[in-house]
């Protein structure tokens, strides 16, 4: 297949020493990425893995074609309600990016509007293609129309470092301002005139740590908030109901909240309770009072109600449940709506303010006590969340829902007659039809007896044992719900199963199942896994397995290639975090202090060291036969940093047996890969065709 040799890093032993160990890394000098040696390496891995893969060009342009020719390219989104307008987003034919627009209501059902055509009244916000140009990669991280629809806030990245830069549009001239800010965060909250925008800034760390406030047409923006201790991110927002702007300050376990009358920009935030280690909540503006979520003694949480004059008094409303992870609360003028996860599933409760009551107090209870109730669903596998709802007054409940065989779907439900409106399916071309495909929950039974839900899709007919692509993360209580991918069909239709290994580290089991995968239990998210490759083999599922997964779903892959190299037949390990040790080590890199609360502080704790050292993949390499493996990573990441999957693949070169060990740089993008929609595809494509020739050899 090959006809020159991989590339061969050059080792450059540096030594470190911690808690008595130490260590030598040779590919420490890979971290350099202003060294003209690691660019000529990285790109000689390119090289390279462009002639090892040259044989599947023709299986990468199918599968791609395959992609664009399921996808309805000229479509646009449901159109959502707030205040006097309709607001959607389109994409249109031969264009890498969506263009957002908006349109003027008249009453609460969307408006007809045909794929590819404008209406008269439409008026184009945002046009992603004309702001991207000629730039490889292009990236919005701001988009906030000031509440009286007159103002727009956009921020734009064409690195894919994730520093954005901060503009204003007057939506009633077209023209922008002149307010240009450099180096902003995501995200950013409008004051209620719409005369002042607050933003966030990175510090070198790239934590969120700052928050500002912009007034439009003034040049000496005011610091208004600073968080000082290195484990917290800060996050601004404005509420529903538009009366209230919030300061969130969070680590990963920890949360802090201020709060500030929108009408009044240039006041004083309120502390809503102070910081209490262990304790996160959040605060829902509800008309006449607050709903609070918190884990205070209640680790699925429990919600709880408090007065204007008094937020951080709680009232328990709904107590903490063993088996019900309550994950969000949504307030509205009339009703709240709780999003919730019970036996591996999604799920929403309604809370109508029906039957009267003298006060907020009397609202509240009488909603839960007498009122609520949960939506059902017709499917055992789906995941189902509120999606958007911008409006606080409103009749109708925006609703996202999928499955693994039921393309995303966008509903309203109607609150006073209890149905469900369809509004749109995402469309799937080609002679999709969801009858053609079976899903399933299976259970393997881990090392310690705990039971790991697995969710499966095949196409119907299919004899198994099948080639099977087992997907895994298992990190920061993110859940891998059960959902609908239009590439995955080039799989499922060439006869593969594919399966989710819902693992210890997330949530899908609820809060404890975080817990018993985090810190000094994490090594429970690898051994889950194993667990669940062995399973599908024995029960007759799978052959032929390819482990993938993404960012800490990367640790995720190095460490079962470590640990049972021998069940997997390939490993693809996107933005790996396979260098975890090292990064933790060093409270300098991006994101290192954050994350002591979630993998532990090596730095500081002997036995976090020696725990962490156990289990990450690039300490563990040994001359074992490793499976093939392809890296994938970006140059210009900020939270898995390039170098460590270079280091990885170095290491499993020089040292173990196996293989081939592939690894490709986009040497122009950042965590989330290539920014255009076509790009993106053909990334895909890469990476399926390489799974499909791993599955099928």
């Amino acid at each position: 297949m090959s006809s020159n040799p991989p590339p061969v890093a050059k080792k450059v032993p540096t030594e470190r020493t911690h808690h008595g160990d130490t260590v030598i890394d040779e590919y420490a000098w890979l971290a350099d990425k202003d060294d003209p040696d690691t660019v000529s390496y990285l790109e000689a891995e390119n090289a390279f893995l462009k002639q090892e893969t040259a044989h599947l060009a023709d299986l990468q342009e199918q599968v791609f074609q395959e992609i664009k020719g399921r996808t309805q390219e000229t479509d646009l989104s449901v159109p959502s309600r707030k205040r006097a307008w309709w607001y959607l987003t389109r994409t249109e034919e031969g264009k890498q990016y969506g263009v957002s627009s908006r349109v003027p209501a008249d009453g609460d059902t969307p408006p007809e509007i045909t794929p590819g055509e404008r209406l008269d009244q439409e008026q184009v916000l945002l046009d992603g293609n004309e702001l991207a140009g000629d730039s490889p990669f292009f990236s919005i991280g701001t988009s906030a129309v000031s509440p009286d629809g007159n103002m727009l806030a956009y921020s734009t990245d064409f690195k894919g470092d994730e520093r954005f830069t901060l503009r204003f549009k007057n939506l009633e001239t077209g023209e922008l301002l002149p307010d240009v800010i450099e180096g902003i965060f995501y995200g950013g909250a409008w004051s209620a005139d719409g005369s002042t925008f607050f933003y966030t800034r990175v510090d070198d760390a790239w934590r969120p740590f700052q928050v500002y406030r912009h007034t439009l047409g003034t040049q000496d923006d005011v610091l208004v908030y600073e968080e000082a201790d290195e484990r917290f991110w800060v996050g601004i927002g404005l509420t529903r109901s538009e009366k209230y702007l919030v300061l969130g300050a969070g680590s990963k376990i920890t949360s802090e909240v201020r709060i500030l009358d929108a009408s009044d920009p240039t006041g004083e935030f309120q502390l809503v309770r102070p910081r209490t280690t262990g304790v996160e909540y959040g605060v829902e503006h509800a008309g006449d009072f607050f709903y609070v979520l918190h884990n205070e003694n209640a680790e699925n949480f429990e919600l709880a109600t408090a007065p204007l004059h008094a937020p951080g008094t709680w009232t328990p409303l709904i107590a903490h449940s063993d088996d019900t992870r309550l994950l969000e609360i949504d307030a509205f003028s009339d009703h709240a709506v709780v999003h919730f996860r019970r036996d591996g599933l999604t799920g929403i409760r309604v809370l109508p303010y029906e039957n009267g009551g003298d006060g907020w107090r009397d609202r509240a209870e009488v909603a839960y006590a007498s009122a609520a109730y949960e939506i059902e669903f017709p499917e055992p596998l789906y995941d189902v969340s509120p999606a958007g709802n911008p409006e606080f007054s409103t009749g109708r409940l925006r609703l996202h829902y999928t499955s693994m065989i039921t393309p995303s779907s966008v509903y309203d439900y109607d609150l006073a007659t209890r149905e469900l409106i369809l509004l749109k399916q995402r469309p799937v071309l080609g002679g999709f039809d969801p009858a053609d495909y079976e899903q399933f929950r299976d259970w393997a039974t881990a090392e310690d007896g705990t039971r790991v839900p697995i969710s499966l899709v095949k196409r119907r007919g299919t004899q198994t044992p099948a080639p099977t692509v087992l997907y895994g993360y298992g990190s920061y209580e993110t859940s891998i719900d059960p959902g609908f991918s239009v590439p995955r069909l080039s799989l499922l239709d060439r006869g593969f199963v594919f399966a989710v290994a819902h693992v210890r580290g997330g949530g899908e089991m609820g809060r404890r199942w975080y817990e018993d995968g985090k810190l000094t239990r994490k090594r429970n998210t690898f051994t889950d896994f194993v667990a669940v490759a062995r399973h599908l083999k024995q029960a007759g599922w799978s052959e032929r397995l390819i482990a993938r997964g993404g960012s800490a779903g990367g640790l995720l892959m190095g460490a079962v290639a470590n640990l049972a190299p021998e069940e997997f037949a390939g490993v693809v390990a996107e933005v790996p975090f396979v260098d975890a040790l090292n990064t933790i080590l060093d409270p300098s890199l991006p994101l290192t202090v954050i994350e002591w609360d979630e993998w532990g502080d090596p730095l500081h704790n002997a036995e976090v060291y020696a725990y962490m050292k156990s289990y990450t993949p690039y300490e563990n390499v040994d001359g074992r036969p490793y499976p093939p493996i392809l890296a994938i990573t970006s140059l210009n990441d900020t939270r898995v940093l390039y170098h460590e999957p270079a280091k990885w693949i170095a290491r499993l070169r020089a040292t173990a047996g196996g293989g081939p060990f592939l690894l490709k740089t986009e040497m122009g993008a950042g965590h989330g890969g290539r920014s255009g929609r076509y790009d993106a595809w053909r990334e895909e494509a890469f990476a399926l065709s390489w799974i499909i020739e791993r599955g099928t050899a």
